[in-house]
């Protein structure tokens, strides 16, 4: 299924790290359970122990182009999978609103795009998205293997739509993990996410 390039009417957010609600740097993560685009059921205590991170995506914004078209996040589910990461791309577009996408659509836009991550998960109810605070795409955030986030918010600093940004961004996400991976405290845990809203 081929999908336009953008969408005119997608509206874009960019939120202030205390209007990232639930999800809060230093507590626990919030459980949820899903379905992904192949039906199977996925929770996140499937991955007790693990890194986990969440990436929430909606094909039609932008800016998730933006890190795709780049290769950028495929880049990185890569990268880090190889890191015993679990990579959990999370769609909480609502039914009803037009960037919806079905999970067989879903998972053809994935694999149009080469990308690797552990699930894509169908939160079309919202739940997920609400309980972690989530409110553009993409919204980015990591779990440690004891089950706590240790970062919330944009992908970069880099707060644009142009792939070639991504060149020079300062990548949070890679910096997070990294920093984790070496014992070392997470110098930035949270960030102002930038994007286009979710569609709950």
């Amino acid at each position: 299924m081929k999908l336009a390039a953008s969408v005119l009417f997608s509206t874009f957010a960019i939120l202030s790290p205390s209007a990232q609600a639930a999800a809060v740097p230093g507590q626990p993560a919030p459980l949820f359970r899903a379905t992904d685009v192949n039906g199977k059921p996925v929770s996140l205590d499937d991955f007790r122990g693990k890194t986990v991170v969440l990436e929430w995506n909606n094909p039609n914004c932008p800016f998730v182009q933006k890190h795709y078209s780049s290769g950028n996040m495929q880049s990185l589910q890569r990268r880090f999978a190889a890191g015993d990461v679990a990579w959990l791309a999370v769609n909480s577009t609502s039914e009803t609103h037009p960037d919806y996408m079905a999970p067989e659509g879903l998972a053809a836009w994935f694999g149009q795009q080469n990308a690797a991550p552990t699930a894509v998960l169908m939160d079309s109810n919202g739940e997920i998205g609400r309980a972690y605070g989530a409110k553009v795409t993409p919204h980015m955030y990591i779990i440690d293997p004891k089950g706590t986030v240790i970062y919330a918010g944009a992908i970069d600093d880099k707060r644009s739509a142009n792939p070639a940004d991504v060149k020079t961004a300062n990548n949070y996400v890679v910096a997070a993990l990294t920093e984790m991976r070496s014992g070392s405290p997470v110098a930035t845990a949270s960030s102002s996410a930038y994007g286009c809203t979710i569609k709950y």
